[in-house]
């Protein structure tokens, strides 16, 4: 018994950024009288180069009274994370994917209206994530940080926002990596590995597809996948199709591999019985 479910993203809820920053960082969790005394960064130290260097994940959010917000915490072990790309900015780890484009002015980051995907979540408090976050993240923000480890934002009603940074996989490998497709099994299979007993792989073939989206070719035989996708858990029973980044490794070690693989997103899933 098969069930397909397509999760095909729009290519503009891809997301990164353009313009000049540095300063200091706030007192986040503080009251938001003393929040609001802190210098906002000057217009001309608001570097989008560097809002796109990073993933930035949510670290404390207050309200103008310096209440926590916990309702941008339903999910401990996966923080709301803000990337920036090309004039977009993208929320993840809601229930959907969020996004819309954005603008830099002084020390002003302006959201436009927010699209997002349309899934449902059954975990508790997550649905409405997706509104908090909407809600915060959409209009005009005031970058108080901006470093290479803070973000600081403060929204209209006095609402104060801090993110920290984790570098995206372009920083760390030095450069865009190319796209490809890979189909992943369903199942793993037992693998010889030298330096690992009973090693079992993840079983893949590429995928190739023109610049219409079409696919092309047949597909060949599955094959082991030895290492890891960064950012993909498997689980088995499921065959997944990736859309992902392939990054060269500058002088690996010996023995490790020379390329790495980082999942960009999910495009088709399918669920094998």
């Amino acid at each position: 018994m098969k069930r397909i479910l397509l999760l095909s993203l729009p290519v503009a809820m891809m997301v990164a950024c353009s313009n000049p920053s540095n300063s200091t960082k706030p007192e986040t969790n503080a009251p938001a009288s003393t929040a609001a005394a802190t210098p906002a960064v000057p217009a001309a130290s608001i570097d989008a180069a560097q809002l796109g260097a990073n993933h930035w994940l949510l670290d404390n959010a207050v309200d103008a009274s310096g209440k926590r917000i916990d309702g941008l915490f339903v999910r401990a072990d996966k923080p709301v994370t803000l990337d920036f790309k090309d004039g977009r900015v993208g929320a993840s780890n809601t229930c959907n994917r969020i996004g819309g484009g954005y603008t830099l002015d002084g020390d002003a980051l302006t959201v436009g209206a927010l699209m997002s995907t349309s899934m449902a979540c059954a975990e508790p408090g997550v649905m409405e994530l997706d509104r908090l976050v909407s809600q915060r993240l959409e209009g005009k923000l005031t970058v108080r940080t901006l470093d290479a480890s803070t973000l600081t934002l403060a929204t209209a009603s006095g609402d104060v926002l801090t993110f920290r940074a984790e570098p995206t996989a372009e920083t760390r490998y030095g450069g865009p990596g190319e796209q490809v497709f890979m189909e992943v099994d369903a199942q793993t299979k037992p693998c010889p590995h030298p330096l690992m007993k009973d090693a079992t792989c993840l079983q893949v073939r590429e995928v190739k597809y023109d610049d219409k989206g079409l696919e092309q070719g047949k597909r060949g035989a599955y094959e082991n996948f030895y290492g890891n996708i960064e950012g993909y858990n498997h689980e088995p029973g499921v065959r997944n199709v990736l859309r992902l980044k392939r990054f060269q490794i500058k002088n690996p070690p010996a023995d490790a591999p020379s390329q790495a693989y980082v999942l960009d997103m999910v495009v088709a899933s399918e669920l094998v019985k």
